[in-house]
This record gives C-alpha cells, sequence and structure tokens, in this order.
C-alpha cells in the first residue's frame, strides 16, 4: 500500500512514518528541502519536496497514494506569530483535503489536537461530543485546530473518506523540536520551584502512533477519537519528571490569582525573545484542568491507555543520548 504523510520530519509524523515502515507500507513524505531529517533517519521512505501551503505540490505528493496521513501542523504556537498559525493549520489543511479528494484517496487521516474540543469547566474529561467553547477563540492554536476540522468535515460531506484524531500532550523519544519535551528538559537542567494549579492529560507517542494506524483501518468516516492518557495535574506530572530526572520536586503550587498578571507579563517578556520556552496563553491554560476521555477510541480503535511515566522515561533518555543535556 502506497501512503502520504505530511509533518513526517516532525515529532508524531516520524514517529508514524516509522510504524508504518515497518509494517511494510511503500511510505512517501512531503517535507520542505530545509527540514531537519533527525526524525527521519534510517527510515526508507520516498520524499516529495514541497510545503503543504502549495497545491502543486501537494497535488503531486498525494498522487497514487492509497492512504493519506495529514500530520503537518504549526504546533509550536508560542514561538510563531497568530496569522502563521491559521494559514498553516486551517488553509495548509484545506489544500490538503482538495487534494485528497481530487485524487480519489481512499481513506485519510487528519491529526487534529484534544485543544479543539471544549475544556469542560466542572474540570470531568471531555468527550468528543463536548462543544469547542468560543471563549478559546483567543488561543490560536486551539481555534486554528477547530477550523481545520472544519475543512475536514466539508471534504466528508463531498464524499472523503477522512478519519479526526485528537492527540492529548504527547510524551516520548523523538521530539527534537521540543514540543512537550522542553519540561522534560527544562526540568533536566534546573529545578521548577513551583508547579501550575491546573492539569492536562498525558499520552505516550507510542500509543498516538498506534491510534493513527488504526484510524485508517476502523475509524469510521467523519468521526474523531481522542487519543489521550493519563489526566494528571501538573504537580503529579512535575513530580514523576522531577523523579526521572534526579531532580527536587515542586514545593508550591502556584496561586490561580497569579496567572493572569504572570501571562500578561510574559507576553510582554515574550516579545524581545526570539525562541520563547513558554507563552502566556500556555501559562493561562495551566491553570484548568484539560482532562480528556478516550473511551470511545479505546472501544473502536483498541487503542492502549499507556502509562505517562514510561514516556517521560524513555523521552528523556532521548534527549540525553542525542546531546540535549550536555
Amino acid at each position: 500500500m502506497r501512503v502520504l504523510v505530511t509533518g513526517a520530519t516532525g515529532f508524531v509524523g516520524s514517529q508514524v512514518t516509522a510504524a508504518l515502515v515497518r509494517r511494510g507500507d511503500q511510505v512517501r513524505v512531503l517535507r520542505r528541502h530545509s527540514s531537519p531529517l533527525i526524525a527521519l533517519d534510517g527510515l526508507e521512505v520516498e520524499h516529495c519536496f514541497g510545503d503543504i501551503l502549495e497545491p502543486d505540490a501537494v497535488a503531486a505528493a498525494v498522487r497514487g497514494c492509497d492512504v493519506v496521513y495529514h500530520v503537518a501542523a504549526l504546533s509550536s504556537y508560542w514561538r510563531a506569530k497568530a496569522p502563521d498559525v491559521y494559514r498553516i493549520n486551517v488553509e495548509g489543511t484545506r489544500i490538503v483535503m482538495d487534494a485528497c479528494l481530487a485524487a480519489g484517496v481512499r481513506r485519510v487521516v487528519h491529526t487534529s489536537s484534544a485543544a479543539a474540543i471544549g475544556v469542560r469547566r466542572d474540570g470531568r474529561p471531555s468527550d468528543e461530543t463536548q462543544p469547542f467553547d468560543p471563549r478559546e477563540t483567543r488561543f490560536a492554536y486551539a481555534h486554528s485546530k477547530h477550523l481545520a476540522e472544519q475543512e475536514v468535515l466539508k471534504a466528508v460531506r463531498l464524499g472523503l473518506p477522512a478519519v479526526i484524531v485528537n492527540p492529548a500532550v504527547v510524551i516520548g523519544p523523538g521530539d527534537h523540536n521540543l514540543i512537550s519535551g522542553s519540561l522534560i528538559v527544562e526540568m533536566a537542567r534546573r529545578p521548577l520551584p513551583a508547579a501550575p494549579p491546573g492539569g492536562v492529560s498525558m499520552t505516550d507517542v507510542d500509543a498516538v502512533t498506534f491510534g493513527h494506524l488504526a484510524a485508517a483501518d476502523l475509524g469510521r468516516v467523519g468521526e474523531r477519537y481522542i487519543l489521550g492518557g493519563e489526566n494528571l495535574t501538573y504537580r503529579e506530572i512535575t513530580r514523576i519528571i522531577a523523579d526521572v530526572v534526579a531532580r527536587k520536586a515542586p514545593r508550591w503550587r502556584v496561586p490561580p490569582w497569579i496567572i493572569p498578571p504572570a501571562s500578561a507579563a510574559l507576553d510582554a517578556a515574550n516579545r524581545f525573545v526570539r525562541r520563547p520556552v513558554m507563552s502566556g496563553d500556555q501559562l493561562r491554560l495551566s491553570a484548568h484542568l484539560a482532562y480528556f476521555d478516550s473511551s470511545k477510541a479505546v472501544a473502536e480503535l483498541g487503542y492502549p491507555l499507556l502509562p505517562f511515566r514510561n514516556a517521560a522515561e524513555r523521552a528523556y533518555r532521548w534527549y540525553v543520548d542525542h546531546g540535549y543535556l550536555s
């Protein structure tokens, strides 16, 4: 089977690519000439050059493929300008879906995000039926992923056999762009004095990879599937990471009232930083319980719920082995 993966040089995309190669598929990747290849090292894949914002390049890459995994996105939103986040995540998705429709692709798996699903205000886990909260439109990444899903569903109504997967915070080896793994690297370098008051769903990249392939084989067209893991408070998360990296766990919990002024101050400071470690939006979101329920993926896809600690241990070893902490 011939398969195309967009975003194959990134964290999740490279893991999906590796799994497809191991399975014996003929894998084609769409990438820019400037894309770092550390994530594809040793993988026998066909390279197509271009950008998801280039319709001709996308059409050429899609041509002849049975399945397309559209993983490409601008995930490091705190390092980017909002217009770029929308352009890549929304317009790029529309271009890929249009190309898949024109080429008659038999199955498309679109990588969305748990951020595109509404967060319950009572702190309980959200499932796929939870509507997107209009108040979240101020967070460009979440809003862009929500709008990208609408592009996928438009294509579904036109006959595209597409399935959506919604990973939570993905942890594991290979996150060379430090998207989610930045917390592990930062805590390994220096102790964290305090943990935010909220919590989030942490998921192992191996589970997310499994979920992508299972969605292609078993997912229902037009449906979305949350690929989550353990729902943990940030205090629990930082205690686990501290133990993994042999640092002291944070002693304090950040008071919720500090979050708004601290977020504003961080936004102001980031105007003068070339590569911010965290944005004000991330800090604001850390005050909430962004928990998610993966029961649908478990029931329909056989999705595995894997422990966060194991993912954190493997990620830490990868960062050590690749010189991120030397």
